[in-house]
């Protein structure tokens, strides 16, 4: 790791709680009502929970291996050959996970933006800005995300504000008439994005102090997520209540929906400003996982030298990787949450594990 770029705690939570939002506040709550119903932001408090154990593991793991990513304490805890086979399985994961954001960047576009443009050119210009990002270093991502993260909640409470006009209370109602098996049910999809704390893996040896003393302020964030996804899904029931599960962007549609007299007028453009701004931070986070992995897989020294190649590689793993919006949705729906409950929460689990049986075994 370069030891030069170093963030703050506060840094650190702010970049985690603009990573998970920027993809979790727009298709995912329609899936949460899909299952849950009108319960659905009962279900956003259920999925936090694989988060929680996420940040107690990956803070446990950075402070036993300090200044160590996850690709290094991997081969420390597994061996070195079974750690390099982990760090393969990270660098595809990376690979899969960064390739399907910016198709789904590309396709939001398409869809409400940018109807003529090909989407290899959204790709190409969403990956080279953050690919510029990325060779500034981490520093600078944080910093720019300190900005992004006050433009974001400052254009989202006016929103919450006006839709309110158009929304009717009784459609929350009643209040768990099924039991907890629908909340439970419509909380699976969204625990995947939660768990994406696992994420911390490639951040921490970065952060100025000790990372048992983020945990508070990455609680915090968890806790900023779930309030901020709460309110999205009762406003989104509220407003368009039993049709939310058909909207492709429901809280997009809320926002559409909100009528304002003046110049405040079409205020979609608004949930399309958050959505770049954080997708932003999220591919450029992305794509320095996916260098630095790389680099420590091969054992190069300089992360920098890998950004070039692995853009371009990028570019041809978005346009390769779905070739239908039902192809994404049935694989946010069904695949990923399986995916994430393997990569982002067993697997950190089992390192951990791992790493306690051996240390107790050389106590004794």
């Amino acid at each position: 790791m370069n030891s030069s770029d170093k963030i703050s705690g506060y840094q650190i939570s702010l970049l985690f709680f603009t990573f998970i939002v920027s993809t979790l506040i727009l298709s995912v709550p329609g899936i949460m009502v899909s299952f849950a119903k009108q319960n659905a932001w009962l279900s956003i408090i259920l999925a936090s929970l694989p988060a929680i154990v996420n940040i107690y593991v990956m803070t446990a793991l950075a402070r036993r291996y300090p200044g160590q990513s996850i690709m290094q304490y991997a081969t420390a805890i597994c061996g070195k050959w079974a750690g390099k086979l982990v760090g393969c399985f990270f660098i595809y994961y990376l690979f899969f996970f960064i390739s399907s954001t910016v198709n789904e960047h590309a396709r939001f576009l398409n869809t409400n933006l940018l109807m003529q443009t090909p989407p290899i050119v959204l790709m190409t210009t969403l990956l080279f800005i953050c690919s510029l990002a990325v060779l500034a270093g981490v520093e600078t991502i944080g910093r720019c995300n300190e900005v992004i993260f006050l433009i974001i909640i400052t254009l989202l409470i006016p929103i919450f504000i006006f839709s309110l006009r158009n929304a009717d209370p009784a459609r929350l109602t009643p209040v768990l008439a099924e039991g907890l098996g629908p909340v439970i049910r419509g909380s699976v999809v969204p625990s995947a994005w939660m768990s994406q704390f696992y994420f911390l893996g490639w951040f921490l040896p970065h952060l100025n102090e000790k990372p048992q003393h983020v945990r508070k302020k990455l609680l915090t964030a968890l806790g900023g997520i779930v309030v901020l996804i709460m309110v999205i899904d009762l406003l989104t029931i509220m407003v368009l209540g039993p049709i939310t599960p058909r909207m492709k962007f429901p809280f997009l549609d809320v926002i559409k929906y909100t009528d304002i007299i003046g110049p405040l007028e079409r205020l979609e453009a608004i949930a399309i400003t958050i959505w770049i701004l954080g997708i932003f931070v999220k591919v450029s986070m992305l794509l320095y996982m996916f260098c630095v992995s790389a680099t420590q897989l091969f054992g190069a020294k300089n992360y920098r030298k890998t950004v070039v190649p692995i853009t371009v590689l990028s570019v041809v793993g978005s346009v390769w990787i779905f070739k239908n919006a039902a192809e994404f949705e049935a694989w946010i729906t069904f695949t990923y949450p399986i995916l994430a409950l393997f990569t982002q929460i067993l697997l950190p689990l089992l390192l951990f594990a791992v790493h306690a049986i051996k240390a107790k075994i050389v106590k004794h």
